[in-house]
């Protein structure tokens, strides 16, 4: 088995974008102050960034799977001017209640509170499940990260970077933001 390493969890709208209601556009993301610098600091302190965010806007119907992978695609390229790197991107799409029948599932083990990215992501990656922190802004974030075995805060906005830091989160080695 691979060295394990430190994992950050990221929920998206809320903590790394501002959450202004199904945000799948370039036009309408805006970074949380401190977010990229927080990417790159963690990467840079050798951890594993994940992204594990619900999406159930694809399975309203509101947008597309292609949407959303062109959104990321564009915080990668942003993320990468500013020396960070999201390792993989997960997400969940499905609703209890979503219109579009292929993305309804009464308990979508995916979404959060469901742990079912996170457990998908500490099968994907070397994780030092012990080591790894999950930010999200919501109860359900927590609440999934706990479900899974992940230790969790929660943000309740501000600057990201300074936020972790307060809360001494921040990663050896990283340096400052």
């Amino acid at each position: 088995m691979p060295h394990q390493k430190p994992a950050l969890f990221l929920d998206r709208d809320g903590v790394l974008n501002e959450d202004r209601g199904y945000v799948h556009s370039w036009a309408d993301f805006r970074w949380i102050p401190g977010a990229r610098e927080t990417v790159a600091a963690f990467n840079r302190a050798g951890w594993i960034v994940l992204v594990v965010t619900n999406q159930s806007g694809i399975g309203r119907g509101y947008y597309t799977e292609d949407a959303m992978h062109a959104l990321h695609a564009r915080m990668q390229a942003d993320l990468a001017e500013a020396g960070g790197r999201i390792d993989a991107f997960y997400h969940a799409p499905h609703h209890p209640e979503a219109p579009l029948e292929a993305y309804r599932h009464p308990d979508p083990p995916l979404r959060k509170p469901n742990p079912g990215m996170i457990l998908q992501a500490l099968q994907d990656w070397p994780i030092d499940r012990e080591a790894s922190l999950l930010v999200g802004d919501k109860p359900s974030d927590l609440e999934a990260a706990l479900r899974a075995g992940v230790r969790a805060v929660l943000f309740g906005g501000g600057d990201l970077a300074a936020f972790l830091q307060s809360e001494a989160l921040w990663p050896d080695g990283a340096g400052g933001p």
